[in-house]
C-alpha cells in the first residue's frame, strides 16, 4: 500500500497540538483516550496505515508496536496516514525523561474543502476537545495552511521557539479552532475569554478554554467569518482596533482570491510548476505577477547561412564529447528528475522547474557552475534539439561556439546555458523550455 502524501499544490486543514502526558501511567493506557477519540470522530479521514520502522494496517496493536520500534533514549514518534482521499498526514511525537513529558500532534487533512460541512467540523472540534481535556495543554490551533502562512503569528513562523519559551504570553493571532492553556487564560482573564463573541466557547475540565470562530473551517476567508474573527480577536485583545484588524483580515482574503492563469504559452507548463512551488498564501499573487510577465525573445541563434563552420579535425569525436557532457547532467539530476533520461521537451521543463525550486544558480559556487554545470546544461539542450527536432551539431574548438542546426537557424546552446544559470530569475528569463519551443516553430 502507498499512503497518499499531503501535497503543497492544494490547501489543507492543519492542526498543531502541544501538550503533555502522565509518565507514571502505562503508555497504552495514557494514550487510549486519544486514539478512541480519533476513531470516534475522524470518520472519512480516519487513518488506515501506521508507519514506524515499517508500514502496517491501522490498529491499536500496530500503533503500540510502531511506538515501541521508534523509541530511543528519550523520544518516540509515528506517522498515521491514508491510502486514499481525503489525504492525511498525522505525526504523533512523545518526549520522555530527562526531557519534559511532551506530547505533540500535527494533523494535515487535504483538501480543505472537505471541511465545508458543519457536522464534519463539529466532530473535528469534539475530537480536539477530548484530547485537550485529557492532556495538559499549552496551546492548540487548527486553520487553513494558507491562512497560517499569511498570519505572521509567532507560533506559526520563525518566532515559534520564542513564543513557546514565553508560554504563549499573549494572543498574537486567532485561528478557526483554538485551545488556550490555563496560563494564557489567566493572563487574558478567564471571564473575558469565556465571554468572547464566537461560534463556540467552552471551558475544559483542566482550566483550558476552547474557542471556535466560525462553524466551518473551509469558509474561514468569507467576509462574515472575517468579521466574526475580528470581533473575537479584539475582544481578547482590547489594545487592538477592530477596523484595523478587519482590514488586515480582508486583505488576506483578497490575497487568496483565485486568479486565472494566463501565462505566455511557450513557458506556461514551467510557470505552472513555479506556482505549484510557491507558498499557498502567496500563490494567487504569484499567478497575477506571472500573467503579466513576458520572457525575452531568445537571441542565442544565427541565420543558417551565418553559421560558423566546423573547425575541428574529428567532428564525430567532438559530437561524442557533447554527448558525454549531456550525460553529466543526467548523472547529476536523474534521482530527482527521472525524466532527464528521456531527453524530451518535457524533460527540459522538468529541469527548469528543478533548478528554480532548488535556486541552483544562487546556492552553488559560481566557479563550479561555470566550469561544470554550464557545459552540461548546454550539451543537454543541444542533444534535445538534435533528438526531437532533427537538429545537427556543428562542432567547434571553442565549447561556447558549439551550434545546433535546426531548419534555417543555428542555435547556440552553450550561450543559452551561460545566461540561464546566472540567477534564479534568469532560469525563467532564459529557460530551456522557451528556447526549445521557439526553435520548434522556426525549424521550417
Amino acid at each position: 500500500m502507498k499512503r497518499l502524501k499531503i501535497l503543497d499544490v492544494d490547501n489543507y486543514l492543519h492542526l498543531t497540538f502541544e501538550g503533555a502526558f502522565d509518565q507514571q501511567v502505562a503508555l497504552e493506557h495514557e494514550l487510549e483516550p486519544l486514539f478512541q477519540a480519533l476513531e470516534e470522530y475522524a470518520g472519512e479521514w480516519m487513518p488506515d496505515v501506521v508507519e514506524g520502522k515499517r508500514r502496517r494496517k491501522y490498529s491499536r496493536a500496530a500503533i503500540w508496536k510502531a511506538l515501541e520500534e521508534e523509541r530511543d533514549e528519550n523520544s518516540t514518534s509515528i506517522v498515521l496516514g491514508r491510502t486514499r482521499w481525503p489525504a492525511l498526514y498525522m505525526l504523533l511525537n512523545l518526549h520522555f525523561p530527562p526531557l519534559p513529558p511532551e506530547l505533540s500532534i500535527s494533523i494535515k487533512v487535504q483538501p480543505l474543502s472537505f471541511f465545508t460541512e458543519v457536522e464534519r467540523c463539529r466532530k473535528f472540534v469534539d475530537m480536539v476537545r477530548t484530547w485537550a481535556s485529557h492532556h495538559p495543554i499549552t496551546h492548540a490551533q487548527a486553520n487553513s495552511l494558507a491562512e497560517v502562512q499569511l498570519s505572521g503569528a509567532p507560533w506559526f513562523g520563525r518566532d515559534m521557539r520564542t513564543s513557546i519559551r514565553d508560554g504563549f504570553d499573549k494572543i498574537y493571532e486567532l485561528s478557526w479552532l483554538n485551545v488556550f492553556g490555563p496560563k494564557l487564560v489567566e493572563s487574558v482573564g478567564r471571564e473575558r475569554m469565556l465571554s468572547t463573541p464566537a461560534h463556540r466557547v467552552e471551558e475544559l475540565p483542566n482550566g483550558s478554554i476552547l474557542l471556535v470562530t466560525w462553524p466551518t473551517a473551509a469558509d474561514f476567508a468569507c467576509d462574515e467569518a472575517r468579521v466574526a474573527q475580528a470581533r473575537a480577536h479584539v475582544h481578547l485583545r482590547p489594545d487592538l482596533d477592530f477596523d484595523t484588524v478587519l482590514l488586515s483580515l480582508r486583505e488576506r482574503s483578497a490575497a487568496l482570491t483565485p486568479v486565472a492563469p494566463r501565462f505566455h504559452p511557450d513557458v506556461a507548463p514551467l510557470l505552472s510548476r513555479v506556482v505549484d512551488r510557491t507558498a499557498l498564501g502567496e500563490r494567487q499573487r504569484k499567478i497575477a505577477e506571472l500573467n503579466v510577465w513576458q520572457p525575452p525573445e531568445p537571441e542565442e541563434w544565427l541565420p543558417a547561412d551565418s553559421a560558423l563552420p566546423p573547425d575541428v579535425e574529428n567532428p564525430e569525436r567532438v559530437r561524442d564529447y557533447y554527448g558525454y557532457l549531456s550525460e553529466r547532467l543526467v548523472a547529476l539530476l536523474h534521482s530527482k528528475v527521472p525524466s532527464v533520461f528521456k531527453e524530451t521537451p518535457e524533460s527540459l521543463t522538468d529541469v527548469d522547474a528543478h533548478f528554480w525550486s532548488e535556486n541552483f544558480p544562487e546556492v552553488f559556487e559560481r566557479q563550479n557552475i561555470d566550469e561544470h554545470a554550464v557545459p552540461a546544461v548546454g550539451a543537454y539542450l543541444g542533444e534535445v534539439l538534435v533528438r526531437n527536432l532533427g537538429g545537427q551539431w556543428l562542432p567547434r574548438k571553442k565549447l561556447g561556439e558549439a551550434q545546433v542546426l535546426v531548419g534555417q537557424r543555428v542555435w547556440l546552446p552553450m550561450v543559452r546555458a551561460h545566461r540561464y544559470l546566472r540567477s534564479r530569475q534568469s532560469l525563467l528569463d532564459f529557460s530551456l523550455t522557451q528556447l526549445y519551443r521557439v526553435a520548434e516553430r522556426h525549424r521550417g
